[in-house]
């Protein structure tokens, strides 16, 4: 039998796929929506994470889909509280251990966290912040940043490996922005701290690993300061 060539241009591969017209619509949305989301992040407008969270709240009611188009979906494989419990212990350890101590010597500065001076030994203030850590903080925020923004960004610049890169990098930094008050070492934390979730966002598939990381994160955060008060880093 004869055999048939077929030619895809000089280089022999077939042509990328093209964006469809109303994909490419749906792009420009996306692109507006996320400019409109990093201005109410820059200009710090109301509570931040709750104005993207009535954003989101449009964009899915404007689409007609529902949170598991921004990632909240039930995950793959059995374990994943004990893993994103043992992660945020070791993420913990490595910003105390490595970031922190490092990112405070050679600025001269440290992340403020006089917010939380007066939780050392109140259990009641305590009891609150747990509630708002995991509710506003890990709950609220992951939809916010990792579900909507992340999401909305990676639609707007391509969903290959450089588009979702860029999407990773520019929401983590508005999360890291958006923590503005905790001055510049502040952001860079906070800013790496999102680029982990982002990463446990992709890796398994569920906005639900970050939420747990996130919320647990928070805890032994809390929990130590009620220990022994604002930490800097371990040396």
């Amino acid at each position: 039998m004869p055999t048939v060539t077929v030619r895809h241009g000089s280089g022999g591969m077939p042509p990328a796929p093209s964006r469809s017209r109303t994909q490419r619509v749906w792009a420009v949305v996306s692109a507006v929506e996320a400019t409109a989301a990093a201005v109410a992040v820059l200009f710090d407008l109301l509570v931040p994470s709750l104005c993207l969270l009535a954003m989101a709240a449009l964009s899915l009611a404007v689409r007609r889909t529902g949170l598991g188009s921004l990632g909240l979906r039930r995950g793959r494989g059995t374990g994943l509280v004990v893993k994103m419990l043992l992660f945020a212990v070791a993420w913990s350890l490595f910003q105390l251990g490595v970031t922190m101590p490092l990112a405070n010597h050679v600025s001269g500065k440290q992340q403020d966290l006089s917010a939380f001076a007066d939780l050392e030994g109140d259990v009641g203030r305590l009891v609150v912040l747990l509630v708002l850590g995991w509710v506003l903080g890990a709950l609220a925020e992951e939809l916010a940043y990792r579900g909507y923004l992340l999401t909305r960004l990676a639609e707007a610049l391509g969903e290959g490996r450089f588009g979702r890169l860029a999407a990773v990098l520019a929401s983590s930094l508005l999360f890291g922005v958006a923590h503005s008050e905790q001055g510049l070492i502040g952001v860079l934390v906070v800013t790496l701290d999102a680029l982990a979730w982002s990463v446990l966002r992709f890796r398994y598939r569920t906005l639900w690993a970050p939420i747990l990381a996130h919320g647990f994160n928070n805890t032994l955060g809390f929990v130590t300061f009620f220990l022994v008060g604002p930490v800097h880093g371990l040396w």
